[in-house]
Parts: structure tokens; sequence; C-alpha cells
């Protein structure tokens, strides 16, 4: 048993060929799990591995094969033997047969496929057990029946077959029961039938039922079994059981006959009389299909057509009859009976077309190549009848003049199935013919023959021979700037001389820098831009597309397109800086070059060409729009103007025209044309100083300015004159004048310091001050200190005024006491003494302030001044002669002065100071001079003037005399009280062109 079932297996793995060329059978157990080999073609037909394809055309869902090696696997859908279609009714012993085919191609050559065709034995697995009928089986027998008589036990049924099928039954009876039932296993026709065996009496009226357990077990390894309860029921005494006439019956039923045909009778007979004598008839042990396709009439025996029998669905139908007769006790017999199903031309022909091998078919069409060679199969035709014998001889052509025939597929062709390749028999031409309908008819044998048609659609395919070609070759075109992503460009169009996908074509840019610039509709060849062209950034773009036809392999053509951006106006135009800052030198003359600047605009033409103008255009600068430089109408003073600015607009020549702007500075540079000016202390002023003063005691401050810049405005103080004793020093940097020694006696009184205030100019320009001091214990006259400051305004720079006058006066009196006790003894001698003090008195007034000495009353006497003629012209409205500056009429002022006179006072012996009651008419008004608002200088300019040295010319001013510096006795007090008096000036003793100071300031403020 153990070594049948390894036989089996070994079968079942091993290849097997059988049969003629072209036809192959293998065999394989039913259950195997996926992906179990079953055969390998390639090694079975002696065909290389690789270089061919292999495609199962027949035996899907439950087998695959690998393309390239043709190996056959099972599939997810495992192969049942009793699930089977075709094995479903198969008898005990019949083959279970899986049948496949293969196409095989060369690859390598230019060949039809090769159709191998095969048959798998299912091998039956012990996977299904036995089963009785029933769990419960009923048998009757009589009551004295006699020892030995067999009774036929409901036969057990399995599912599989041969040794997988019914082995064996074997009875398990109870204690009570052993001694009078017994098991005997009989075999008919391969088939195994329990019969029980009566091996004691039987008594009714002592027991009329025993129960028993009948067991039945199949031949598989492990075997399966089941069991069922057989109960006996003991009947009254019925002597004869009916016996049939015949031990088995055989007829043949048409396929095809009406409902109610009478196929045969069986009839059994039974010696008994009475109701035991009376037979029942009834199918026994019939299967799903007898029972559907067949019935008997129970009291005749007479077998009949229940539905319509189609012998190609059963060709055979195999059952029992069992004859019943009607006793209490009854009794029963049964016999087999064997229906043939007999043939009837009642199929026609069928056909069935389908792909092989690389020829696919959809919905009825199958795609051929024109370049195909002769004897190319574009279809695998099977034709098939369900009939049987001369039914089933079928003939098949190919109606029509086509350029196709059939050709036997196999070499060993079946009698039920025939396989045809559907070829050419002549060269295709796609230009010529590019289609066929193809039309099959097959014919069988039978009387009246049957015939079927079928038809399949045979669409020659194009070869891709022809690339495709644009017309020109070369597309140029002018596309403008500012579009719109996705505006048109322009089509490309290229044309195919193939058809179908073979002229299909697909366009695109070659050049991936164009990714992002331009696009191409794939169909159609439209070209689109889809950004937006700036010509400033690019002016030309060069790019080539191609036309791919939809061809295997895909054939395809270039072309170039050229397409030149336009100029728009789009552009501003665009200075270089976002601001521009000239520095130009003071006193330039008229249309000087100030500075250039660069404006551009990257259009194109007329949209490139720039205009420029100064906005607002107020006359002082001009443009030259040939080099953009920018010239000065007018003479640049930095002390009138030091910064000037302006905008340049620039305008294109576009319609509509752009324009922008760009500011400009211009920085006036300084030079130096300005003398500085003193603005602390007054000219007409003075510091009180206590002769306690301590050395380096901050005793003034001079405060000066230059109205330059820079340089030219950094000012140095020194002291230049009237400091003969060197009580005074002052600081260069700060103009801080401190004492440098301690005073004595003999510095009481005025001092006049001349301060001169240099800038670091080149060259360097100077003004001068003075600086009063008054040193005492007190101010008890304040009047005698104007007086004294006032005379020191008109005394040369050269004299010093430094100390207390009275140790010299003191002398002089001294002198007069002692000439006037001399004088007693006579007259003439006091004349005398008289006329020669009178004389020196005289002499002292042509030579400045001398101390001691009395002014006579003929000083007082006014005398008439030198009358101007410039006066004169410049009633006539011309501009007045400019003033020297100080620095050039500082020889003249020293030399120029005014007479101021000692008078005794009637009250004490001190001495009086007087101003003049007349100033020359060029020497200033202080009075209403010092009344003034503006501390500050007064500056004229003179336009006329191209020499930046000479153009302006500066004075100090004397600041305003009511100006008090400090408080109480320390204040310095102006001369407004003596503003209105009327003083006559003495003549004047030098030359025109020897100006006084008063004389330029009085100029510098117009009066």
């Amino acid at each position: 048993m153990d070594l049948h079932l390894e036989v089996l297996l070994l079968l079942a793995l091993l290849l097997s060929l059988c049969g003629a060329v072209g036809t192959i059978s293998y065999k394989v157990p039913e259950e195997q799990p996926p992906n179990t080999l079953i055969a390998s073609l390639a090694a079975d037909e002696g065909l290389p591995d690789t270089g061919h394809l292999y495609k199962l055309e027949v035996g899907a869902p439950y087998l695959r094969v690998d393309g390239k090696t043709g190996d056959i696997f099972t599939t997810e859908v495992p192969i049942d033997r009793e699930g089977l279609k075709d094995c479903r009714n198969l008898f005990e012993g019949d083959p279970c047969i899986l049948e496949f085919e293969v196409s095989i191609t060369d690859l390598n050559q230019n060949q039809g496929p090769r159709l191998i065709e095969g048959r798998i034995e299912v091998l039956d697995m012990n996977d299904n057990t036995p089963q009785f009928p029933s769990p419960i089986l009923s048998l009757s027998i009589p009551e004295n029946t006699h020892l030995g008589a067999l009774f036929s036990i409901p036969v057990a049924s399995d599912k599989d077959s041969g040794h997988n099928g019914v082995a064996d039954y074997s009875l398990a009876p109870g204690p009570d029961t052993s001694a009078l039932f017994g098991l005997q296993v009989a075999e008919d026709q391969g088939e195994k039938l329990p019969q029980l065996i009566v091996l004691g009496n039987l008594d009714r009226e002592q027991k009329d039922s025993y129960d028993l357990s009948i067991k039945v077990v199949d031949g598989g390894n492990p075997p399966r079994y089941s069991s069922a309860l057989l109960r006996i029921i003991i009947t009254d005494s019925n002597d004869n059981s009916p016996k049939f006439e015949k031990s088995q019956y055989e007829a043949e039923l048409p396929e095809n006959s009406p409902v109610g045909h009478s196929v045969l009778q069986v009839k059994a007979n039974d010696s008994d009389m009475g109701p035991n004598g009376e037979i029942d008839y009834s199918l026994h042990q019939a299967n799903d299909a007898v029972q559907r396709l067949l019935r008997i009439e129970r009291t005749t025996g007479i077998i009949s057509v229940k539905s319509p029998v189609d012998r190609e669905e059963i060709s055979m139908l195999r059952f029992y009859v069992n004859a019943r007769d009607r006793g209490p006790n009854s009794r029963s017999s049964k016999v087999f009976v064997l229906i043939n199903v007999k043939d009837q031309n009642d199929n026609a022909p069928t056909i069935e077309i389908r792909g092989i091998g690389l020829v696919t078919h959809q919905d009825g069409v199958a795609n051929i190549s024109e370049d195909m060679p002769i004897g190319t199969p574009v279809a695998l035709v099977q034709v098939s009848d369900r009939d049987e014998g001369e039914n089933a001889v079928v003939t098949c052509v190919v109606a029509g003049d086509v350029p196709f025939q059939l050709r036997p597929a196999s070499e060993a062709p079946s009698d039920r199935k025939r396989k045809y390749f559907l070829q050419t028999t002549t060269l295709l031409d796609y230009e010529r013919v590019n289609g066929y309908r193809i039309e099959i008819v097959a014919v069988d044998s039978g009387n009246p023959a049957l015939s079927s048609t079928n038809s399949l659609k045979v669409q020659v395919t194009d070869v891709n021979d022809n690339s495709p070609i644009f017309s020109p070759s070369l597309f140029e075109v002018d596309f403008p700037e500012e579009n719109q992503p996705g505006d048109k460009v322009l089509d490309v169009v290229a044309s195919d001389a193939d058809s179908g996908t073979n002229a299909e074509l697909i366009y695109s840019i070659m050049d991936s820098s164009m990714k992002g610039v331009f696009d191409i509709n794939p169909n159609t060849g439209e070209v689109q831009v889809l950004s937006q062209l700036d010509r400033e950034q690019r002016e030309r773009y060069e790019f080539h597309v191609a036309a791919a036809d939809k061809g295997v392999p895909s054939l395809r053509g270039t072309a170039t397109v050229v397409v030149r951006v336009l100029d728009r106006n789009d552009n501003d135009p665009k200075f270089m800086l976002n601001g521009y800052s000239f520095s130009v030198l003071e006193n330039m003359p008229p249309l000087s070059p100030v500075g250039m600047v660069t404006v551009i605009d990257t259009d194109k033409g007329e949209n490139a060409r720039v205009h420029l103008s100064v906005e607002p255009d107020n006359g002082k600068f001009v443009i030259q729009n040939g080099t953009c430089t920018i010239l000065s109408s007018i003479s640049f003073d930095r002390e009138k103007e030091s910064t000037y600015t302006f905008r340049l607009k620039a305008v294109d020549g576009g319609n509509p025209p752009r324009s922008s702007y760009v500011g400009v500075t211009i920085n006036v540079l300084d030079e130096n044309d300005n003398a500085p000016y003193v603005t602390k202390p007054s000219n007409s002023t003075y510091k009180f100083l206590p002769p306690v003063t301590n050395p380096e005691t901050q005793v003034e401050m001079v405060e000066a300015e230059d109205i330059d810049t820079g340089p030219n405005a950094e000012l140095v103080y020194s002291i230049t004159g009237g400091n003969p004793h060197g009580l005074f020093r002052i600081s260069p940097m700060s103009g801080e004048i401190t004492l440098a020694k301690e005073f004595t006696r003999k510095h009481n009184g005025l001092h006049r310091l001349v301060v001169k205030v240099s800038d670091k100019g080149k060259p360097p320009r100077h003004t001068t001050a003075l600086v009063h001091f008054y040193v005492n214990e007190t101010i008890n006259n304040v009047t005698l200190v104007e007086s004294l400051v006032g005379h020191s305004l008109y005394t040369p720079l050269d004299t010093d005024i430094a100390g207390d006058p009275e140790y010299s006066r003191a002398a002089q009196r001294s002198n007069i006491l002692y000439g006037s006790l001399a004088g007693i003894a006579g007259v003439i001698l006091v004349i005398v003494v008289v006329v020669v003090i009178r004389h020196r008195l005289q002499k002292e007034a042509k030579s400045g302030y001398q101390a001691g000495k009395k002014e006579t009353k003929d000083l007082y006497a006014s005398k008439q001044g030198p009358k101007s003629s410039k006066g004169k012209k410049g009633k006539k409205g011309k501009a007045p002669k400019p003033a020297k500056p100080l620095e050039e009429n500082e020889e003249a002022s020293r030399q120029n002065t005014l007479k101021f006179n000692l008078i005794n006072d009637s009250v004490g012996d001190s001495p009086r100071i007087h101003l003049p009651l007349n100033y020359p008419p060029a020497s200033p008004d202080l009075g209403r001079h010092y009344r003034s608002n503006s501390p500050l200088p007064s500056i004229q300019l003179q336009p006329q003037s191209p020499s930046a040295s000479k153009k302006h010319q500066a004075v100090q001013d004397l600041p305003a005399t009511n100006t008090f510096v400090g408080t109480g006795d320390n204040n310095s007090t102006g001369s407004d009280q003596y503003s209105d008096y009327s003083y006559k000036a003495n003549p004047p003793k030098y030359s025109s062109k020897q100006h006084l100071l008063g004389d330029v300031s009085a100029h510098d403020t117009g009066c």
C-alpha cells in the first residue's frame, strides 16, 4: 500500500511524455500548493530556456507558465479532482484529465508560434471520507429465516476513486447479536457490496429489532472511515424474495428523447401469493443525474425519461433497480441497469478564435504588422463538435478571397477538437489594404450536416518607416516683450508619411534651458511663452523643437525656432546713482562744469533716447544733454548759499514717454575770502580792574567769528600793542586775557590792548580789536573813564595807552606852583610862564595825549574840515567805493588821531577829559553808531570783483555802546548819555588814503 503511493507520487512529479509529437501528458496529484512545479516544457521539448516566449493559451486559472523557461506551475486556485467539470461524472477507473495549450514563439527568428497541446492527469488524493446514504440504515428480515441467508446493506459512497475509494466494511455487533448476525463483503464490477449474514434463529416474539453499528473504510493512507446505525427489524415470515428475469439490464437512449419516452422495462417475479407476491420497483443507489433524468413506474418497472437527456452532458447512466414485495415482512432484491445515451447530430460545430503567441485579440480584432513574413499566424482557430462519431467529423475552411489560410496546429488532432493556425499566404501591404474581415466556416459530417461560421477582423498595422518632417526647418518670429504668460508665439507643424499611431506626432522642445520660458503643445505644435519676456535681459532666443511619432520604435524630426524679442518702452531712464553730490569752489565763473551724471535706458531705439532737464529751472544750472554735464549759470558765494539742491528729470523718447528723477546736491567749498570779526568786547567798552587783582586772573575774553569754514575759520589771538608793561597776556586759541603781573601805583588808569585776530587760511586774514581796562581803587568819575575810552578810539594804534597820567601831571603842577610864586615879582614873569606853558600844551596836542597838560580855550574852537567830493558822487546813486581792509589801513590809523583837552576842574585839582565837540566829516557819529541794535559786524560785498581775495571786504564793526560788562563798580558804561552832544572835528592832518578805523566802520554800515 505504501509502496504503491510512493510510486504514484513519483509519477506525478516526473514529467511523462506520451503520444505523438505536439501532444504531451503529465500527472499531478490534486490539491497541490500554489507554485508547485508540474512540468518544464523547455526541457521536455529540447528548447533553450532563453530566446523563446512561452504563453499559456488554455489551462487557466489552474495553471500558469513562466514566459522565459516554459515551466508550468500551479496557481492559487487549487486543482480539485472532484470539482473539475470534466471529472464530476466519471465512473470507477476513468482518469481525470486537465487539458492545456502553450504557444512557443522564437524571439530570435521572425517565425510564427508553435503550439504545444498537453494533458495533465489529476491523480486522486484521499481527501474525502466515505459516507453511508443515511446515518440510520434499516433492514427487514423475516423471522424463521434459514441460517446463512444474505441480506444486502445499503452501500457507502466515496468521492475519491481507485484505492482511495471504499475498501472495506465491518460490523460491530452487540453481546446479544454477535451470535445472530455477521457481515460478508461481496464485489460486483469493482464495487464493494456489504451483505448481512443470518447466523442464528430469529424469533419475532422474543425480539422484533436489533441495532448494530456498521463501519466503512476507504483505502487511503491514512484511511478515512465513517459509521452508521444498522437497525434490523424482524418481520413475519415471507418465504420468497422477488427475482429479476435478467441479471442486469442494458439499453440505448437517444439523446434529446422526449419526456415520458420509455427506455426499458425491468421485471421481477415472486412465487408467493397475495400481497407477498405483489412487487414494487424503485431506483436504488442512483446518483443525482439518474434521479434527475429518469424515473421508474412503481408497479410496472418501466423506466422512462423524466427530463431531456443530453449526451454531451452525460453519455452513460448506471444505477440499480430494487424490487420489493408487498408482504407484511417484505423481501427485496436488486438488479444493475446500464443505459447508454446515443448521440444525435444536434450540435453544430463550434469555432473558437483566439490570439496566439504575441498576437493578441481585442474586441474581435487582431493586429498584424505589414512587415510580417508569409506564414505568420494571426490567430489560433479551434473547431469542435460535441457530437460523436461522424457527427463530430468537421471540415473547416476560410471563406472568400483573402490572403489567409488554415494550417493544422497539431500533428495528432483528436476527433472532438481540431486546432488550426490562421496564417498569412502573401505579404501584407498597409498602403494597399489596411484591414481584412476573415470568415471561417465549419461543417460537420452529420445527416443532415450542421455548420457554423465565425469571423475575425484583421487590422494591418503600419510600419513606422518614415520620420516626421518640418517644413520649413527654420521658424523665425518677432515677438514683443511685456507679454502675458501663455501667449501664443507661433505654430510649428510637421508631417509624417506614415499613418495611424505612426503618424500621430508629439511635439517637444529639446533644449532644457528653455524650460520655464517656452512650452509647446505636444499635440498641436503651438508654441507658447510661459513667462514674461524682457528684451533688456535677452533679445534673442533660439531653440530646437522635435516631432516624434508614436511608432515603435519612435522616429523623430527636428526644426529650429528663432524668437526675436521686440522692444517696448517698459523701462524708465535710470540714473546710475540714487542721488548725486558734487563739491565746487566758490567764486567759479559762470558756465563752469559742476559735475557729470550718468543715465541709461535699457530699452532700444527711440525708447532709449533720453533728454535731461533741470527742475526747478531757476536759471542757476543747466545741463548739456550730449555730455550729461551740469553747468553753473552763476558764480558761487558760499557765504550767501553753501548748498544748492535740485532735481534732474530724464525723459525717454517712447510713446508714451517714461521718466525718472534724481536729486542733485551742489556743495560750495569755502575760500578764505572773509576776515574774522570780533563779537566781544566792543571797542568802546572797558573793564574795571582793582589794583589788588591777583596775577593769573582771567580779566577778559575776546570772542571772534569767521564766516568761512574749516581752517579758514580757525582763529589765533595775539596782543600786538598797548601792553608795554607786560601786564596782560592772551591765549592764542581761546582769546582769554589774563593778568600776568601785579599792578603798581603807576599802573593805575586806562590801559588799551590792541588784539589781533587771525584765521589760518592761505593766505591768512585778520582783524584788530581794542580791549580797554581801567585800573583804580574805585570808579568815582564814570564820565572821566568814558572820556578816556572815547579818546582811545582815535588814538593811533602804535601809541601805548597804559597807566595813570596823574604822576606826570603832579610834576607839572609843582612846576606851575613854583613859577607862580616866582611871578609874584612881576606880571611879566607870569605872562612869560603862561606863554611857555601854552606853547608846551600846543606842542603836546600835536603829539597826542600827554599827561599833566591843560588845553587852552582855543582848543575848543571849531575848525572846518575839508569838503569831500566823494559824498557828492554818492548822492548821484553810484555805489560807494569799498573801504580798504583794516589790515591795509593800520598804518594810517596809527598816524591819524583826534585831540582831546585836559581842563582844570574848578572844584578840585583833578583834571577832567572831554571829548571834542566836533569830529571830522569822515569820523563816525559814535552816539548814533553805539545805539545800533546789531552786535554783529556788517559785511559789504563787491560782486563785480572776480577775485576771491578782493571780493569781500570785512571790517570790525564797533558793537553797541549800551553794553555793560559786570555789575557795581566793575560795570563798563557806554556813551549813550553823551551821544546828543555836538562835536566839532579837528582839521585832518593826514592824506585821504590814510583811513581811520572809524571811517571803515561807518562805511560798512552804510552811514
